[in-house]
């Protein structure tokens, strides 16, 4: 499923995109033991993480060569 790009492209995207899903869990986690919680802001935040979380799945899928038929 290799669209064209560079591995290495790839890969910097792809720890790129790790750092983000770090961050927002240090950003949940904070947000869960804030002394007024903001569900909204919470509930967001892992919307966004499942999104990385896709992203992520992706690009590592595209680094896996495909299978001659």
């Amino acid at each position: 499923m290799n669209d064209g790009r560079n591995p290495a492209d790839i890969a910097r995207q792809l720890a790129e995109l790790r750092q983000q899903h770090r961050d927002l869990d240090l950003a949940i986690e904070g947000l869960k033991h804030a002394s007024v919680r903001d569900e909204l802001a919470v509930t967001r935040l892992k919307k966004r993480k499942l999104q990385l979380k896709d992203a992520i799945a992706r690009l590592e899928s595209s680094l896996i060569p495909d299978e001659p038929a």
